[in-house]
C-alpha cells in the first residue's frame, strides 16, 4: 500500500508545486521589470543565481538551509534565555522546543513536514525557470499594442491587467510547457529529500526479498519495478502534452500569431 500511495504523492507534488512555481516566477519576473532598482536586481538574481546552480546541488544544500532557518527563527523566539552557540563546529544545535518537528510529534506529523520542505524547494527552483519564461513572454508582447492601449486612456494598471497580462500567456505557454516537463522528471528527487516516494519503494521492493514487506522468497526484481516508473512517466507526460495542446489552441484562438493565423484559415 506504500508503494501504491506513493504515486498519490508525486501527483500530489506536482499538483501543488505547478500553481506554488507559477506564483514564484510571476513575482520573480515583476520583480525584474520593476523599476525600483533594488526590487529589480533582486528579481534578476534570483533567477540568475538558480537557474545556474545544478539542480541536485540545489536540493541537497537548500533544504538542510531551509530547516535550519526555521529553527533558527524557533529557536530565537522560543529560547531567548539560551546561552549557548548554535553553531559548534559542523553541528547545529538549537533547544528542544525549536526543533521541527518535535521529537514528540506523531510520524505522520515527520512526513508532512518533509513533504512541505520538498513543495518549497521545488517551487523555489522551478519558479525561477518560470519567471525567466515570463519575463521573455512579457517583453515580446509587441510594444504598439501597449502604446495603443496608452493612447485610449488605460493607466498603467489597467494595461498591464487586460493586454500584458492576456497576450503574454500565448508567448509563455510553450516555455512554461518544458518547465512542466522538466518537474516532471524532477519528482525522483524526493528520493534525496527523505520522502518515500516511488524511487524508494520500486527500490526497496525490487530488491532480493526483505521481510519487511514479504515473506515470498524472490531475486532482484528492479528492472521490472523500474519499467513500471518508466511506463509511468511516459503516460504521465504524454497526457500533459495532449492537455498543453488543447490549452495552447485555446489561448492562440484569435491571436495575432503563427497559431492564430492557421486557426483562422482553417475556419475559412
Amino acid at each position: 500500500m506504500g508503494m501504491y500511495l506513493s504515486f498519490g504523492t508525486v501527483i500530489l507534488l506536482l499538483a501543488i508545486t505547478a500553481p506554488a512555481a507559477l506564483a514564484f516566477g510571476f513575482g520573480g519576473a515583476m520583480a525584474a521589470r520593476s523599476r525600483v532598482g533594488p526590487l529589480r536586481w533582486l528579481g534578476k538574481g534570483y533567477i540568475a543565481v538558480v537557474r545556474g546552480v545544478p539542480d541536485i546541488a540545489f536540493f541537497l544544500f537548500f533544504v538542510i538551509a531551509l530547516d535550519q532557518a526555521f529553527e533558527w527563527l524557533r529557536h530565537k523566539t522560543l529560547c531567548p534565555d539560551w546561552d549557548q552557540p548554535i553553531r559548534q563546529g559542523n553541528d547545529f544545535v538549537v533547544c528542544q522546543a525549536a526543533k521541527l518537528p518535535l521529537s514528540s510529534s506523531p510520524q505522520w506529523v515527520h512526513e508532512v513536514y518533509g513533504f512541505t520542505i520538498a513543495v518549497l524547494t521545488f517551487a523555489i527552483v522551478f519558479g525561477a525557470f518560470a519567471a525567466n519564461v515570463f519575463y521573455g513572454a512579457m517583453r515580446a508582447v509587441p510594444h504598439g499594442q501597449l502604446e495603443t492601449a496608452e493612447a485610449y486612456g488605460m493607466t498603467r494598471r489597467q494595461i498591464f491587467r487586460r493586454i500584458l497580462v492576456p497576450q503574454m500567456w500565448v508567448y509563455a505557454l510553450p516555455g512554461l510547457s518544458n518547465v512542466w516537463m522538466v518537474l516532471i522528471k524532477a519528482t525522483p528527487l524526493l528520493f534525496l529529500l527523505g520522502v518515500e516516494d516511488i524511487v524508494y519503494w520500486a527500490r526497496e521492493m525490487g530488491g532480493t526479498a526483505n521481510p519487511r514487506f514479504t515473506d515470498y522468497p524472490h531475486g532482484d526484481w528492479r528492472v521490472w519495478y523500474f519499467l513500471a516508473l518508466l511506463v509511468f512517466y511516459l503516460g504521465l507526460t504524454r497526457i500533459s502534452e495532449r492537455v498543453l495542446d488543447r490549452l495552447m489552441t485555446r489561448l492562440t484562438h484569435g491571436q495575432a500569431t503563427t497559431g492564430g493565423e492557421a486557426q483562422r484559415r482553417e475556419a475559412q
